[in-house]
């Protein structure tokens, strides 16, 4: 009997009380338990995968409602900037009109008063040459006879 028996039959002695004490079922339970623990774990995990696909999918739904909508506003924007370019090129436009024919109406209201003011000017002209012939040619007699004339018309006139 060596040492090499001695250290077998404590090896023996050692498994044989493991057997009797229940170590083994105990490990088989520990295994046991930790593969359902990691069964849990796994159809947990399997759950929250679902569930951040859903959020996901909800998200990427939202997300392209949301550019829909950006779209639509941008195309409605787009459609009434047109209108109010088109509304101010109308009331330029009708501005425009307007400032023309208040420019025309003053331009021939001006030429009017021009015309007037010509011809004015020219019976003052025509007055003061008829004045200076008269003067010239009518002395005497006959010079008091018209101014006695034009008195008593004058008189006629007023009344």
């Amino acid at each position: 009997m060596d040492a090499e028996f001695f250290v077998a039959l404590g090896f023996v002695l050692f498994v044989v009380l493991l057997g009797y004490l229940g170590v083994h079922k105990q490990i088989t339970t520990a295994l046991d338990n930790r593969a359902a623990q990691i069964a849990k774990e796994l159809a947990e995990a399997k759950r929250l995968r679902d569930e951040a696909a859903a959020v996901l999918a909800s998200f990427e739904k939202k997300r392209a409602e949301a550019e829909a909508e950006a779209q639509a506003i941008i195309a409605q924007a787009r459609s009434e900037a047109e209108a109010l370019a088109r509304e101010a090129a109308d009331r330029m436009a009708d501005f425009v009109a307007r400032r023309t024919k208040q420019a025309e109406s003053k331009i021939a209201l001006a030429e009017a008063q021009a015309s007037s003011e010509v011809r004015a000017a020219a019976a003052d002209a025509a007055v003061k040459a008829a004045e200076t012939v008269l003067r010239a040619q009518t002395t005497g007699a006959v010079a008091a006879d018209l101014v006695s004339k034009e008195i008593s018309a004058l008189k006629s006139r007023l009344n």
